[in-house]
């Protein structure tokens, strides 16, 4: 299966979307880790203080997930800009367009992901 030009165009449209969505995600999510705590004194209970720091962990892991899929999303341009959109990393083969339609920042078939997290590649 060999993308189209306009099928390509219409995949980087959606990732540049996807970039920008991502992106404000990510910087919202950082400035909510950067933010100081209120003040903490004596008169704020321990369970306020135990729910803010839960809040902040929150915060680090969706900063975290969000900078994955924005690089994720880096690597998938980079594939078209090379001319390997829309085939998997790991194998080569074309990754299905349903994958892509799902996922347009995909850059490896099911099976090669699910080997990879596996940890059999």
């Amino acid at each position: 299966m060999t993308l189209t030009e306009k099928e390509i165009e219409s995949y980087k449209e959606k990732l540049l979307t996807l970039q920008k969505q991502h992106g404000q995600a990510f910087r919202e999510s950082v400035s909510d880790v950067k933010t100081p705590d209120e003040a903490k004194g004596a008169s704020q209970h321990h369970a306020d203080e135990g729910t803010d720091d839960f809040d902040k962990t929150i915060s680090i892991q969706l900063t975290t997930q969000e900078l994955d899929v924005l690089k994720q999303i880096a690597r998938a341009l980079e594939k078209m800009q090379e001319g390997t959109y829309g085939l998997c990393d790991l194998t080569g083969e074309p990754i299905p367009k349903k994958r892509l339609e799902a996922i347009p920042y995909a850059t490896m078939t099911i099976e090669a992901q699910t080997k990879l997290e596996k940890g059999l590649l």
